[in-house]
């Protein structure tokens, strides 16, 4: 139910409260959702053009077949309430000249789905109409425009927010609205983190953002985004320009909370934005994909870069995010050294977790994610009783006297040349569709709509698994060099007893 203008927010709450609705049995986001919202990129500058523009790209790039499903409007789109029709919102007719619907037909048409912004307030974060008090009304209306993905902020929120009771009320209003309309809609929280939207979000939404608002930077400090070090799931003012390394160690403290249909959100993806090194960019990806934060990229999509498109397509690495265990990786230590610096939180790391296991065996396949925040190439080393410590501590683990195929899944990354292939094929035809689809450039492209992440898995697609560097002994170390500011990221299966001659051959 929706709490109208002459209904008090404490009764609405009481009752909400009373009611319930878990909105993670929605059915959606099993896996972490992936898709592209513009407003990393582009901020206010919203039109149709832009949406079916992008829609085609992804498309034409191959992404829609990795899982990059949601076209997602960010703010800006509205010119405020239609009084003659129960307080509706308006679409810019400027912006959106054939209307919402329209643009939803077309996005569907693409067999992608279509994602609209809202603020849980009285305004937007950009001062349009918000949905605070119109819930029904407006989750009424996108389900009529054919809406699929609701990404919902907490700007100018008239004080409902200080505690979980309220947070959670006043967002579970839009969780029972959505679910009222019987169109299923993807359910994205964007209160920053505010409330500890980890301790409820699970049984309102199918993901909560855990901090202020990302931007292109890896690990500057910032006034702006506070919070920093072991007290940092504690924040008060989530602020926003939180650095990649502030976000990633915003997480390491909450990764449990994360399940399937309900997911973490360390915010949209930079890569493709430009302000990152390579390298960043890499370790970015890796970081997000391995503790399951939905992957949803921010940047241009009009104007792409050979490598940034490699990267947004490594499969081994989505197949990671997209695992049917739904398992996010936790981070077993974390150190500094005389390149790094603790009021950033870019120190050297290492993260595990576990994966569904593609050996058949009774030991589950583990991720591992070693990162470097220092300004130089390190050698870096995790050890089999670190990795597997959650199975038992001080290396009594059994995972620890077993040996382990270590593959690299960063090793078959798409080469620039084939990605710019890729560009320039769909700029051939005008950036339009035309039944072209990028999984018939090149060679072996990975198909998700065709073979879902889970049955690639089960079947030990090559493409998913990434590339075998060696096998760790009992009680070993795995071993990577890595670069400044960059990430390693490996799969490690486990070798069954009397196949180490097969394996070493692989």
């Amino acid at each position: 139910m929706a709490f109208s203008k002459g209904l008090s927010f404490a009764t609405a709450a009481a009752a909400l409260f009373a009611i319930g609705v878990q909105a993670k049995d929605n059915g959606l986001a099993i896996t972490p959702q992936m898709g592209w919202d513009n407003w990393n990129a582009l901020g206010c500058d919203v039109s149709e053009e832009l949406l079916v523009q992008t829609a085609n790209l992804i498309v034409d790039y191959g992404l829609k077949d990795l899982g990059y499903q949601y076209v997602v409007l960010d703010d800006c789109w509205s010119v405020g309430r239609n009084a003659s029709n129960n307080g509706s919102l308006i679409a810019d007719p400027k912006k959106f000249p054939r209307g919402m619907a329209a643009v939803a037909d077309d996005i569907h048409a693409l067999n992608l789905k279509f994602g609209m912004y809202s603020s849980a307030g009285k305004y937007t974060c950009g001062q349009y109409a918000g949905s605070l008090g119109y819930e029904t009304v407006d989750a009424n209306t996108w389900a009529s425009w054919g809406v699929d993905y609701l990404k919902y902020d907490n700007c100018f929120n008239e004080g409902y927010a200080g505690n979980q009771q309220l947070s959670s009320a006043r967002y579970r209003t839009m969780g029972d609205a959505l679910n009222a309309t019987g169109r299923p809609i993807l359910y994205s929280l964007c209160n920053w983190g505010e409330d500890y939207p980890w301790n409820w979000g699970s049984t309102v939404a199918n993901s909560w953002r855990i901090s202020g608002d990302v931007y292109d930077n890896w690990d500057r400090y910032d006034a702006r985004c506070p919070c920093y070090g072991e007290d940092a799931w504690n924040c008060g003012l989530p602020g926003f320009h939180c650095s990649i390394t502030n976000i990633m160690n915003k997480v390491s403290f909450i990764v449990s909370k994360a399940q399937p249909g309900a997911w973490n959100d360390l915010d949209m993806l930079e890569v493709g934005n430009g302000a990152l090194t390579d390298a960043e960019y890499v370790a970015h990806f890796s970081m997000w994909s391995a503790v399951k934060s939905p992957l949803i990229m921010g940047n241009d999509i009009r104007v792409i870069k050979p490598a940034d498109l490699a990267i947004l397509s490594n499969v081994a690495v989505i197949a990671v995010n997209q695992d049917p265990l739904g398992s996010s990786a936790a981070r077993r230590w974390l150190y500094h050294t005389n390149e790094t610096n603790n009021a950033t939180d870019n120190g050297m790391q290492m993260w595990s977790g576990s994966l569904v296991s593609t050996t058949g065996g009774d030991y589950n396949d583990m991720v591992v994610l070693l990162v470097n925040g220092a300004n130089s190439t390190q050698v870096m080393n995790a050890t089999l009783a670190d990795i597997f410590i959650d199975s038992g501590p001080q290396g009594t683990a059994p995972q620890v006297g077993m040996s382990w195929e270590v593959r690299d899944l960063w090793a078959n990354r798409m080469s620039d040349a084939e990605a710019q292939a890729i560009i320039d094929a769909s700029s051939a035809v005008g950036n339009a569709t035309n039944g072209y689809n990028a999984t018939t450039v090149g060679s072996g492209r990975y198909n998700a709509t065709a073979t879902s992440y889970k049955a690639g898995l089960a079947a030990n697609s090559t493409l998913l698994l990434g590339n075998v560097t060696t096998t760790v002994m009992p009680s070993g170390t795995v071993t990577a060099t890595v670069d400044p500011h960059g990430a390693a990221l490996f799969r490690l299966r486990a070798v069954a007893k009397g196949s180490m001659r097969k394996r070493d051959e692989l």
